[in-house]
């Protein structure tokens, strides 16, 4: 399918898996320097009955690729320019659920690193338009713009994977976001790997096994 016009550009995929029904779709958004094509390798792994849609950040990043905002402190987006990404996401959401056969009740936010960051800000302010969310070597933003509705996840599964040995963002911070959802409304899974700043192939045959449970409640 071709991608329809939008406010970021992105590359669609659709499911193997024929079906004149709605289907369900993950969301996937990309770490710093890096573009819609980064997470397409994850796609042969995943369950044959999703549609796949992976955006590009709006910013050029000076090493090459895209970022989603300019880095201060870790933890602390600059607020400029991650206003100016979560905005667009806000609206290209809107978009993809308009323009592609998605099921809006089944659509999985999955991000890493940054995106990881930006997945977290769309969720949790929007909870209502994602079933579940996979979080990989990300943190939560806090401290910002945005209102996060903690006790209103019933419906939200989420899961949190991170490296123990990530020099880029530590595990600290993913403990501390599994903290934070345990004590919400959502359905939490965490797991923790010997790894460093990227996904294993463990965190991977976990993460798609987890996104085909997603769908099948």
């Amino acid at each position: 399918m071709k991608p329809i016009p939008s406010t970021l550009v992105h590359r669609v995929l659709m499911p193997k898996h024929a079906s004149t029904t709605p289907h369900p779709a993950i969301l996937m958004l990309h770490g710093r320097g890096a573009d819609e094509e980064d997470l397409l390798g994850v796609a042969p792994s995943l369950d044959d009955r999703f549609l796949v849609i992976s955006a590009r950040a709006p910013f050029p990043y000076p090493s090459g690729g895209y970022t989603w905002y300019d880095v201060g402190e870790i933890g602390a987006p600059q607020p400029e320019t991650f206003r100016r990404s979560y905005n667009g996401l806000v609206t290209f959401l809107d978009e993809i659920r308009k323009g592609y056969p998605l099921d809006p009740k089944k659509l999985i936010c999955f991000g890493f690193s940054m995106g990881a960051v930006m997945s977290y800000a769309l969720a949790l302010s929007h909870p209502e338009h994602f079933r579940g969310v996979s979080a990989n070597s990300g943190y939560i933003a806090e401290g910002t713009f945005l209102t996060y509705r903690w006790q209103e996840l019933n419906d939200t599964r989420v899961m949190i994977t991170h490296g123990t040995q990530d020099p880029v963002i530590p595990i600290s911070m993913a403990r501390h976001a599994r903290d934070l959802f345990t004590s919400s409304s959502a359905q939490l899974t965490y797991r923790e790997y010997p790894a460093a700043h990227h996904l294993t192939e463990e965190s991977l045959r976990d993460t798609t096994e987890w996104m085909t449970s997603v769908i099948a409640t």
